[in-house]
């Protein structure tokens, strides 16, 4: 490669000069490592990367090859540029990416003049990750730095084109995870990535929302470590913070943490949540609560008293909501009744998460105060449509009053008419 360099360097300056002719003395190129890769543009060793370095977020910062590769980027001479008194390093092996990395990313002080709100802690947090950990024993195909960022096209995490972004994330992560047999001999599922496009976080995520979970809400990015069963219900609360605090107060608390049970798992599932429904609570084919209660028990008759509670308040709103569509269509005002409408919503979706406290009577009360502005919003529904119908006999018999009066009028005009043509007969005879 140092051969080929020299020679494509040397021919360049020939042809830019020509034989014998004399040229100024020029400063040399700030990065010759480019001038020279760029001239293999089709090899995918040589060109390709130096290609991909134009967008790269290093290289927007100022920095050269020589950051991670080593070298004097200001030598011509192949020789003395990669000279390895000079720091030149080449290709860095894969246990040493981290480190490498971690030479500009972890030091405060220069990274502060680059980006001072990135943490400089991300060694440290990967030295704590199943990844890390198996780097150190010694395995070189788990991920390093380079897996999940890139090469030599870094973006920033915010950038849509990076690796890292939200919305290409768990394609990344599925890179490795998703391939049988990269996965060979870890003894983990290769189906994360399927399971979770068919998801409700996912559909979420697609859908535009970035704040969706990906697999790095859930298990971390740097400190990358599948959850522990005692620590899914804390990783889920982190998102749904009052169905853990309701689950906690739960009678399933105890039990779950004795058999030692995935409390959020056991009914939702992991990488493949689907959405819930009222359906899920009670004791219906596709209820989870006869997974473990049988018909009698008391679990089995608070499921029943639950889901008959929810199905109540979601009937009474839909009834209501069919009367205010309506008369919103016939032209009435139901803006207030609509206020009570969505306080009455707002009851329902308290009392689903009230759930995940597994007590009737929380629910109960709950679902009453639903109701009770359901009632109220199907009486002003009711109100409004006896309104129309009010109006439209009003103007029914208005109309029928103008229409006598014009056909009253229509006679008048009419006797008028007969007695003037009377008149003017008689005077004609």
């Amino acid at each position: 490669m140092r051969t080929r360099c020299r020679l494509v360097l040397f021919f360049l300056t020939v042809g830019a000069c020509g034989l014998g002719a004399q040229s100024p003395p020029s400063s040399p190129p700030t990065n010759t490592c480019l001038d020279c890769h760029l001239i293999f543009e089709d090899d995918e060793h040589l060109g390709v990367p130096a290609q991909l370095f134009a967008g790269d977020i290093h290289a927007a910062r100022g920095l050269t090859c020589a950051a991670c590769h080593g070298g004097d980027p200001r030598e011509e001479d192949s020789d003395k540029s990669m000279d390895p008194a000079k720091g030149f390093i080449g290709v860095p092996k894969r246990a040493d990416i981290p480190r490498l990395c971690a030479h500009c990313h972890s030091d405060a002080v220069f990274m502060r003049s680059y980006n001072p709100r990135l943490r400089t802690d991300q060694l440290a947090q990967y030295g704590t990750s199943v990844h890390g950990q198996r780097l150190r024993r010694g395995d070189t195909r788990v991920a390093v730095c380079s897996d999940c960022h890139g090469i030599h096209d870094i973006r920033p995490a915010s950038a849509t084109l990076s690796r890292v972004h939200p919305l290409r994330l768990p394609q990344t992560c599925a890179g490795c995870h998703s391939d049988r047999e990269h996965m060979k001999g870890y003894e983990i599922p290769t189906d994360q990535w399927d399971e979770y496009r068919a998801s409700v976080h996912y559909r979420t995520l697609a859908g535009g929302d970035l704040a969706a979970p990906t697999c790095a809400t859930c298990h971390g990015n740097h400190g990358a470590a599948p959850p522990g069963v005692a620590s899914v219900e804390r990783v889920c609360g982190t998102c749904h913070v009052f169905q853990e605090q309701l689950f906690d107060q739960s009678p399933h608390k105890q039990p779950w943490d004795m058999m030692e049970l995935a409390s959020c798992l056991t009914c939702h599932g992991n990488h493949g949540i689907q959405p819930t429904g009222d359906f899920l609570v009670g004791t219906g084919e596709e209820a989870f609560c006869i997974n473990c209660h049988l018909e009698g028990d008391g679990g089995w008759e608070t499921a029943e008293k639950i889901h008959a509670a929810l199905v109540g308040l979601d009937s009474a709103l839909a009834d209501a909501a069919g009367l205010l569509d309506q008369a919103e269509r016939a032209g009435m005002d139901v803006g207030e009744a609509r206020l009570v409408q969505a306080n009455a919503r707002e009851s329902l979706i308290k009392a689903r998460v009230d759930v995940h406290a597994f007590n009737a009577a929380r629910v109960e009360e709950t679902v009453e105060s639903g109701l009770e502005l359901a009632a109220e919003a199907h009486q002003a529904g009711e109100a409004a449509l006896d309104e129309l119908a009010f109006r439209r006999k009003g103007l029914g018999l208005s109309l029928l009053a103008i229409a006598f009066v014009v056909f009253s009028l229509w006679l008048l005009i009419r006797h008028i008419e007969r007695g003037k043509e009377e008149i003017i007969y008689k005077h004609e005879q």
